[in-house]
């Protein structure tokens, strides 16, 4: 069974990835992930004892988090994103309400967020607080001879800041949970007031504590900047019955069933327009500015905004599986995918606290017992040593990242399911794509009329569409769509299998179809040779003249592959099912580096292998379509890309990306984020363990000093996180 599980005040990510960690070990979970930016935890087990879970998780939570609130996500109920974030400022453990409720989750929203607000405020008095009575100690420790009175303000101002992390740290050695933040932070301290050095004692506890107030500002603020990107499903709809108008629950709303929408409202479901004629403003979902005309028989989307007219729309999904839903959900659930740069370093911060508590020990003890060393000297540099070794700028700045990354790309119109696939998305060098609705329109429209001497282009449409108005193949409709005056109504048809049409009329005999049809009747006919799907149209045994229908490149097509390649894709390929030379001319066209043709849905699988065998170590690639034969072919490649506007439910759920506006060109900036998302992660990777490092072998030889190592240890971890928010702003 699946299920999800709320950690409302779940703020801290070492916290979230040691939950993590131990869910994933009960003996019947196949998976957990946790996502620090929605509260919540995911847990696939293999057994359906829903209370042995709960309970299981429950204790984990507590031992991690004794004041983080688990309730069961129940969907149906569950309120929609707000725009502000359920921000518990006083970092991932400063909870002060009494926890003998834990059990009781029936909160409402408006005490929930006056309970966060106060939280914030009473962090932030602290810190004011603690940094008026720190810098009252200061002038006594300067100005005043006598140690007395500097040593209890600072003392003073230590507590007010820090008994918090002191509580903490001896709760979890009784829980036997030793090296974390906490016990860094407290034996440091404690042991600097012991050594005499006060104000270096107290300066380490209050830049912690801004330095934790910074990180938890971060994830807020990444929490209410995606709270905002989601704010984009109404929770109610004016649905249409007869002649009057109720305004119900969205999730009411049946398919079929019609909903007005007013100008200035948002649209709560998919559907059709029936009634009227307006813009829409498609930038939520999109990411473009430009309004979009719709009118009667045009598709709309769930998230837009009606600017202008009044429209009647039919539905045609569900609630739970509109456009709007399936954003929120993707968007939701990406931070439950991490990549491989996020797992390493949540093992690396697993393993590198009892490193270099251990280090610091040695530090300590080895010199002064080998070497004659000062044992107020070796256990001081050992205490520095452990300031400076706290790993929050990595385990924060490098998951803020990525979700800052989705984000960005999410307001491009390009929908990425999970870090793992921003990741990957950063590697893609070589691309295969599907031609039919995603080089192309999908759409066959008459290209090319060549009349037989003595016949005019409007008599080959007019005996051509004689034959195929009876039809609903798209090559007869484009032809429909083409001819222009009224058609002559035939006695009878007769439809010839891959062939074509014969039409009776009361004096002639019209046939319509291909070269074979041509033949097998004896008709002279000049072969066309242009790229696409020949008609030939014959009266009474004469030729009278060719069409070509041919299914028309995108506007964006060309332009995409140029971005592409810019964006750093090195080679891009077409994979269709066409004939060889449609494959050509399109390929030739849009200046693609291969095509492979004529190929069914298992060949599509075999020609991205091809690729893959050839594709250099350490690149991925990505596969783009938008049909249900496509999904094998999505899920196959690194990197699955669907159409979502346009494309099949199959595909899209396949896929690992999901282009919105069923352009091109929205995977190149996706591909270009994904990169500079990358930089970030690995520009802060690179600065804090080379910071860290240059101050650990400072720290070991007594370069540094506690004043040094608390101003790197925070400096790193602040910078750290003012550039992970970066990608808010991309």
């Amino acid at each position: 069974m699946k299920q999800t599980y709320l950690l409302k005040g779940l703020d801290c990510p070492n916290c979230s990835a040691k939950i993590e960690h131990d869910v994933n070990q009960l003996e019947y979970v196949a998976s957990a992930a946790v996502n620090l930016m929605k509260q919540s935890l995911l847990v696939e087990a293999t057994t359906d004892d829903a209370d042995r879970i709960l309970h299981d998780v429950e204790k984990i939570v507590h031992k991690h988090e004794p004041d983080v609130e688990v309730s069961v996500y129940d969907k149906a109920t569950a309120p929609k994103p707000q725009q502000h974030a359920h921000c518990h400022d006083e970092h991932c453990h400063d909870h002060e309400h009494d926890h003998d409720h834990e059990h009781e989750h029936e909160h409402e929203h408006e005490h929930e967020h006056e309970h966060d607000h106060e939280h914030g405020t009473n962090m932030t008095k602290r810190l004011i607080l603690g940094g008026c009575v720190y810098a009252v100690g200061i002038l006594l420790h300067l100005l005043v001879d006598a140690e007395l009175p500097s040593t209890v303000v600072l003392l003073l101002a230590y507590l007010i800041l820090g008994y918090d992390v002191v509580l903490r740290a001896v709760r979890n050695i009784l829980k036997g949970r030793i090296f974390d933040e906490n016990f860094l932070m407290s034996v440091s301290t404690i042991g600097a007031f012991a050594l005499g050095e006060f104000p270096e004692a107290a300066a380490v506890m209050l830049f912690y504590q801004i330095g934790e107030y910074f990180q938890s500002a971060a994830v807020n603020r990444s929490r209410k900047s995606v709270a905002a990107l989601l704010d984009i499903r109404p929770d109610t709809a004016n649905r249409k019955e007869g002649d009057t108008v109720h305004t119900v629950p969205a999730a009411e709303v049946q398919i079929g069933d019609s909903i007005l929408v007013k100008a200035g409202e948002r649209i709560p479901l998919d559907g059709i327009v029936t009634e009227g004629v307006s813009d829409l403003n498609t930038a939520t979902l999109t990411g473009e500015s430009v309004p979009r005309h719709v009118e009667k028989g045009d598709a709309v989307l769930s998230g837009c905004v009606n600017e202008s007219g009044t429209l009647t729309v039919e539905v045609t999904k569900s609630y739970g599986e509109s456009t709007a839903s399936q954003i929120i959900d993707m968007v939701e659930n990406a931070a439950a995918r991490k990549a491989p740069t996020e797992n390493f370093i949540t093992t690396f911060a697993r393993y590198y606290t009892p490193v270099v508590v251990v280090l610091a020990a040695l530090l300590a003890i080895v010199p002064p017992l080998l070497f004659h060393g000062v044992w107020s000297e070796w256990i001081r540099r050992a205490f520095v040593f452990l300031i400076i070794s706290c790993p929050c700028a990595l385990v924060i700045s490098v998951p803020l990242t990525f979700f800052g990354g989705i984000g960005a790309a999410s307001r491009h119109g390009v929908l990425v399911k999970g870090s793992n696939t921003l990741e990957a998305l950063s590697h893609i060098t070589q691309i295969a794509a599907d031609k039919t609705g995603t080089l192309t329109t999908g759409q066959f429209q008459v290209t090319k009329i060549v009349p037989a001497p003595g016949f005019t282009e409007q008599d080959v449409l007019a005996l051509a569409a004689c034959c195929e108005q009876n039809s609903n193949h798209p090559i007869a409709q484009s032809i429909l769509s083409a001819f222009k005056g009224n058609t002559i109504t035939p006695a009878g048809t007769q439809e010839i299998s891959g062939r074509g049409i014969c039409a009776e009329t009361e004096n002639q005999r019209i046939l319509a179809g291909n070269s074979t049809f041509m033949d097998e009747n004896a008709i002279v006919y000049e072969k066309l040779n242009d790229a696409g799907t020949k008609i030939y149209v014959a009266s009474n045994q004469k030729y009278v003249g060719s069409i070509l229908c041919a299914d028309t490149l995108k506007k964006d097509s060309k332009q995409a592959v140029s971005d592409l390649h810019r964006a750093g894709v090195t080679k891009i390929c077409m994979l269709t099912g066409d004939d060889k030379q449609i494959a050509e001319s399109v390929s030739n066209t849009l200046q693609l580096d291969a095509y492979y043709a004529e190929l069914l849905p298992g060949q599509k699988v075999e020609a991205l292998e091809k690729m893959f065998a050839e594709l250099p170590e350490g690149e991925k690639l990505a596969f783009i379509g938008d049909g249900i034969n496509d999904a094998p072919v999505l899920a196959r490649a690194d990197v699955g890309v669907a159409m979502g506007a346009l494309g099949s439910d199959a595909a899209i759920e396949a896929a690992d990306v999901v282009l919105m506006t069923d352009e091109m060109t929205k995977l190149a900036e996706g591909i270009v984020l994904a990169k500079q998302t990358k930089q970030i992660v690995m520009q802060n990777i690179v600065f804090a363990i080379g910071v860290k490092v240059l101050l650990l072998i400072l720290g070991a030889f007594g370069i540094a000093n506690m004043w040094l190592a608390v101003i790197g240890d925070v400096g790193v971890t602040i910078l750290a996180v003012l550039n992970a928010l970066r990608m808010l702003r991309k």
